[in-house]
């Protein structure tokens, strides 16, 4: 092979290695009509609902990124637990929301893969045409891969990451983390926290089309950038949870601030893409036992209500030991 030839070739495999193969693409979600913006209030349960585990146990030390569907009568909540080493996903049921029983570690990362020995966790879980996806975070430069089971208990994992870290001099070149999924219209798109080499934590979104394999990132991304200096996020962004209700698709998300307290942020959307902070940010703890973090929504819209849950902590550090636990909480608006 001629020089020149090699070096083309090469500088393709590089190109293809750095990119993941991920394609990126100019997309909205479809539109909604918009309307009145409420004043939002989130009320927090006074106590976690769901403690972490005992001496031991792979949640023994946080319990925390709670993410609840509905299965006929039963919640399922894949959530992620820490034992001092290693995030693995567990499984929690209940019928009510308030209650819910632990049914053990369903997922943990495989150190032979590109997983890594750190985690298998943080991620989020969807049904789609009977199937449950769940879209998770693992490696040490973190990636996205997705697991799919039918009974939530017996998962098969993708071989590779369905979603990597960007290119070279990106906004996600150093990790894409907290996936968020959502279904429209039988479309799938999938928030996301990227990192980039100055460790900003902005979020962005992708867009797929066949059932969460393949991707194609927003070209515009990031979505949601820093807030201002000392905003509650002026650090980081992370874990989007978003739904779509009353005329917008809000977003609930977590900011950081340089001392590492985490609080959650709300902010709205026309068409998914373009969003805007709403007034009255951030929603923050009143007990002990979640007062310097407040993060991780999942969102369950029923009855008329905004039911969330979320992981809370008392130790503002950047990843874990935040003695985590989850708990639940209604956002109401005055409409």
């Amino acid at each position: 092979m001629q020089t020149t030839q090699f070096r083309l070739l090469c500088a393709s495999l590089l190109l293809v290695l750095l990119t993941g193969c991920v394609p990126y693409s100019d997309f909205t979600l479809p539109k909604q009509p918009g309307g009145a913006l409420p004043k939002w209030t989130l009320n927090l349960s006074a106590n976690p609902v769901m403690a972490r585990g005992k001496s031991g146990d792979f949640d023994s030390i946080d319990a925390l990124n709670p993410s609840v569907i509905r299965r006929g009568a039963t919640l399922w909540n894949l959530y992620s637990g820490y034992d001092g080493k290693t995030w693995h996903t567990g499984l929690a049921t209940s019928s009510d929301g308030a209650v819910w029983e632990k049914k053990g570690k369903v997922l943990s990362p495989d150190p032979s893969t590109w997983e890594g020995d750190y985690i298998a966790a943080n991620g989020s879980l969807i049904e789609q045409n009977g199937q449950l996806l769940y879209f998770y975070q693992g490696g040490r430069v973190p990636s996205i891969g997705l697991a799919r089971s039918a009974d939530g208990l017996h998962w098969t994992k993708e071989p590779a990451p369905v979603l990597p870290a960007g290119p070279h001099g990106s906004w996600d070149e150093r990790g894409v983390a907290d996936p968020y999924a959502l279904l429209v219209d039988g479309t799938l798109y999938l928030y996301f926290l990227g990192q980039d080499r100055a460790r900003r934590q902005r979020l962005g979104v992708a867009i797929s089309q066949d059932g969460g394999l393949h991707w194609k990132k927003l070209r515009a991304n990031p979505i949601l950038d820093l807030g201002e200096a000392v905003a509650f996020d002026e650090q980081g962004l992370g874990e989007p949870a978003v739904w779509v209700s009353r005329g917008y698709y809000w977003m609930l998300y977590t900011g950081r601030d340089k001392s590492e307290h985490r609080r959650m942020g709300l902010a709205y959307s026309l068409d998914g893409v373009h969003w805007s902070r709403t007034a009255g940010n951030p929603f923050t703890g009143g007990a002990d036992w979640n007062r310097d973090v407040v993060c991780d929504a999942t969102v369950l819209l029923e009855e008329g209500k905004i039911r969330v849950w979320y992981g809370g902590g008392n130790r503002p550090l950047p990843a874990e030991w935040l003695n985590g636990q989850i708990g639940s909480a209604v956002l109401e608006g005055d409409w």
